[in-house]
């Protein structure tokens, strides 16, 4: 048989709780029970993986310590790592011995607390100990009290080992029919990190950031094999210029799939179209490449486009309304 021992408390030398813990041990112990002591405070950054430490256990003792309020943290934070990550089937055939001891008020709301929530967890709660001690001497001085203690333990020891059964409660009806857990696939570990990651906005946006431009390289690497067309275009832009005195500008065009930008450069009767990035350009647009193909047919316009929303834009609106004067593809449509 074994039993482990989860401590809740700060680990004070004064603790009455530790008295009562050391007592019931040595009981169990003659009994040849193995005995296991597990100090939350000392294992506070690991006690999201301590629910697996209760698969080797027969029963287990869960002790706290109420100095102001309620059981503390690093009980409730053991129980909550039970209810997310413990094996359920394994705590529903455990039996658990609450032991609350209290330097205020609290000490009967605090051992109703563990066992509402072991039978929560499904598992099988026994008859615990509380009480409301100042000083620890009163617990080392004390003969009744050192024997209602050790009788607690022989009690556990005799549920334990006579597998004794319990009435259904209401709180495992809630285990069973309405709080459903959802299953992860991340170890505590990693869910632990994740709620951290989650929670920082300055990392969600570090990481968007990175996404982004992996996609971007990776984009470029399945296309590294295939070379960049310079000419495309350039032919049909060169062929429908048409010089209009006063109108000069220079433009960007982003094309999807596109690696290298077209530019447009008009200053009058001068017109020169090539790849690149240009030094400074007036307008910037972005556009797939089916509407760029709408423009070159005459189907549609640089003014028509960024109107209907199939393109972006940035820059003054009026030069770039002055390139659909300067560049004349095929038939207007009505009203451009």
């Amino acid at each position: 048989m074994k039993v482990n021992i989860y401590y809740g408390g700060r680990g004070l030398m004064d603790d009455p709780t530790l008295f009562v813990l050391n007592k019931m041990k040595e009981v169990l112990e003659e009994l040849r029970v193995t005995v296991e002591c597990f100090q939350l405070y000392e294992l506070k950054n690991s006690i999201t993986t301590l629910p697996q430490t209760l698969k080797s256990a027969d029963g287990v003792i869960l002790a706290t310590t109420v100095e102001w309020y309620g059981i503390g943290g690093y009980m409730q934070q053991f129980l909550d790592s039970c209810w997310l990550y413990g094996d359920k089937e394994k705590i529903g055939k455990i039996y658990m011995c609450p032991i609350v001891m209290s330097t205020t008020y609290g000490e009967r709301d605090g051992k109703l607390d563990l066992i509402t929530a072991w039978e929560i967890l499904g598992g099988l709660p026994c008859d615990g100990i509380c009480g409301y001690i100042t000083d620890t001497a009163m617990l080392e001085q004390n003969e009744e009290y050192i024997r209602i203690i050790e009788k607690k333990a022989e009690n556990l020891y005799r549920t334990i080992n006579q597998r004794m059964a319990c009435l259904p409660t209401s709180n495992q009806a809630v285990k069973q029919k309405v709080a459903i857990t959802k299953n992860i696939n991340f170890t505590p570990q990693e869910s632990e990190q994740l709620s951290q990651y989650v929670s920082d906005d300055t990392y969600v946006q570090r990481q968007k950031a990175d996404i982004q431009e992996l996609a971007s390289m990776f984009r470029d690497l399945m296309g590294s094999s295939e070379k960049d067309d310079t000419t495309e275009f350039l032919k049909d832009i060169q062929e429908h210029f048409r010089p209009q005195p006063g109108i000069s500008g220079s433009y960007k065009v982003m094309i999807e799939n596109k690696k290298t930008p077209l530019v447009i450069e008009v200053n009058g009767g001068d017109f020169q179209c090539y790849y690149g990035e240009g030094s400074h350009v007036d307008v910037e647009m972005q556009m797939t490449r089916d509407v760029f193909e709408d423009i070159i047919a005459g189907r549609n316009t640089f003014q028509g486009s960024f109107m209907a929303g199939d393109m972006k834009m940035k820059g003054d609106f009026k030069i770039l309304r002055a390139l659909d004067q300067v560049l004349i593809f095929g038939a207007r449509p009505a009203g451009l």
